[in-house]
């Protein structure tokens, strides 16, 4: 007998279990990189997750990986060459989050004007 989310200690819904999946800024953005480059080298995600410091992405590469949602290849060689690359699990959740980008898409022009405008909403509050 298969077990339900709510439960399993600790997770409230299926959404609680995704969310502290990818919790954190760059995690679905990396998600969303692997899913459609394939396995990918640092420098090439580093460059395609615009703005993330070297810290903070080695630290969510690594979190990434300790939850088997992506897997890290070591080829052992020098100059050293590793890549990155989803896991069956990993894949599925970025696929699960390939409707969310959609939505972004379709919208974005309407959230930039929201987020625009609560700026001069907030910059006005703090005179």
């Amino acid at each position: 007998m298969s077990e339900t989310v709510s439960s399993v200690p600790g997770f409230t819904c299926g959404l609680d279990v995704t969310l502290r999946l990818i919790a954190g800024k760059w995690k679905p953005l990396i998600l969303y990189f692997l899913l459609q480059q394939g396995p990918i080298r640092y420098g090439q995600l580093k460059r395609a997750v615009h703005g993330v410091s070297d810290k903070v992405l080695i630290q969510q590469l690594k979190e990434l990986e300790a939850d088997n949602v992506i897997k890290r290849t070591d080829y052992q060689e020098i100059p050293p060459r590793v890549d990155y690359a989803l896991t069956p699990l990993g894949r599925s959740l970025a696929e699960a989050l390939e409707p969310l980008c959609l939505w972004g898409s379709q919208n974005m022009a309407q959230v930039a004007r929201i987020f625009a405008e609560r700026a001069t909403w907030c910059e006005g509050k703090a005179s």
